[in-house]
């Protein structure tokens, strides 16, 4: 037996070789409990607390992958034998490689954590929310990988990446000039997403478009019309574009004109303003504003009346004017005031020709 372990393979002792696989198998067992145990603490801490930082070390600690528990119990071991030095630099390539993925997967724990609080994601299920986050989160795992395999070249294998970063720094430039339209797009749909000038479900009126929006895409952001088509615009035109958002309004201001005869008794033109006003006011969600008689038309006296709408549909309003207008029919006929219409008076002056 002593002969057994005495034996030599590759360049260590059995012994040894038997000491170094119990402390790396005991090393990532006492681990993988910590983490457990440490997951178990900080599930019952976080549901006392209302924020959301101990979530961000929650999931940084589930992110902790196996095989990096393994390696960091290999390691261990490692430290009982003796390698010679091709080996060891292979060892230490494996480990550091390792490693850095470790911070990889850490990175983009923390880079979602970033988009979830940026957007305000925290329990939302809104669409919008979704796909800003879906966008963000492919940029930033591309920054983070990136950056891993970086450190990757220049920590694990030692590396220069001063040329590299030069060769993606002018590889980078021809790319975004080849693909300006697209990447504006992109940073125009990010824009959109973190400032948040309409969601899903608003309706807006862009130009000669009316629609509400359907989609917010990496490129273009979709529409559906009054009419039932569906519109595709590219999010660096909405950006740089002046919009009207109708979905975030509190009420709605309707302004409208009428005109009667000049025939109209004084005493009736006086009246209309206060009449108007009652109408409005008896009008249910319609808070009053003004009533006066504005001037005089080429054919009709003119008033002006304005109200608002206090319900963010086109529906609701177009309902209230509705009503507006019967009851203001109703009381101009029962009070004898006639509307005016276009009409011309021709005065002939001086004898008529003889025949």
């Amino acid at each position: 037996m002593q002969d057994f372990l005495d034996r030599v393979v590759f360049a260590n002792p059995v012994r040894e070789w038997f000491i170094a696989v119990g402390v790396a198998i005991a090393v990532a067992l006492v681990l993988g409990l910590i983490k457990r145990l440490m997951l178990s603490r900080l599930s019952v801490w976080a549901a006392r607390t209302e924020t959301d930082l101990d979530d961000l070390v929650i999931d940084l600690v589930r992110r902790i992958h196996r095989m990096f528990l393994m390696v960091l119990g290999v390691w261990a071991g490692l430290k009982y034998l003796h390698f010679e030095e091709p080996v060891e630099r292979l060892l230490q390539i494996l480990i550091h490689l390792n490693l850095f993925i470790q911070l990889g997967l850490w990175g983009v724990g923390g880079v979602e954590y970033l988009i979830r609080k940026t957007l305000g994601m925290r329990g939302s299920e809104d669409p919008g929310a979704r796909t800003g986050a879906t966008i963000l989160g492919f940029i930033g795992r591309v920054v983070v990988w990136t950056l891993t395999a970086l450190l990757i070249l220049k920590n694990a294998f030692g590396q220069d990446i001063t040329a590299l970063l030069t060769g993606l720094g002018v590889g980078g430039i021809a790319i975004a000039l080849a693909l300006q339209n697209v990447l504006g797009d992109l940073f125009a749909s990010v824009t959109i997403l973190l400032d948040k000038p309409f969601v899903i479900g608003d309706s807006i009126t862009v130009g000669e478009f009316t629609g509400t929006i359907e989609s917010i895409g990496i490129k273009t952001t979709r529409l559906k019309s009054i009419n039932g088509e569906q519109i595709v615009m590219g999010n660096a035109d909405l950006v740089n574009s002046r919009l009207r958002n109708f979905k975030r309004i509190e009420e709605r201001r309707v302004v409208f004109t009428l005109g009667v005869t000049y025939q109209t008794p004084t005493a009736k033109l006086e009246r209309i303003p206060a009449l108007l006003r009652s109408i409005i006011e008896s009008c249910p969600e319609v808070r009053f504003d003004r009533a006066h008689w504005k001037g005089y038309g080429d054919f009709a006296l003119t008033f002006e009346a304005a109200y608002f709408v206090q319900k963010q549909e086109y529906n609701a309003m177009m309902d209230a004017q509705q009503k507006i207008n019967l009851a203001v029919w109703k009381a101009f006929e029962a009070e004898r005031i006639e509307f005016a219409y276009p009409t011309q008076t021709v005065i002939v002056s001086g004898s008529a020709a003889k025949a």
